[in-house]
């Protein structure tokens, strides 16, 4: 539901890594978690939640990508 670029985000990914590499030292494959685009649940009318079965994925070109499938807790 949501969809958006590393270039929409408020700071650049090289401001990021410098902000916190200026606090821990970041090692090859550390996942840095930068927030979420508009489009979130919570903010549609009415809100939009996720559902057992419902598929996450995220995408780096590239890279590859993530699949996360859902399930009741």
């Amino acid at each position: 539901m949501q969809h958006s670029r590393t270039g929409n985000l408020i700071f650049s990914v090289p401001q990021l890594v410098e902000g916190l590499s200026a606090t821990l030292a970041l090692l090859p494959g550390d996942v840095v978690f930068t927030g979420t685009p508009a489009g979130v649940g919570i903010g549609r009318n009415p809100p939009r939640w996720l559902r057992p079965g419902e598929e996450l994925v995220s995408h780096i070109a590239g890279i590859g990508e993530l699949r996360q499938r859902f399930v009741s807790a």
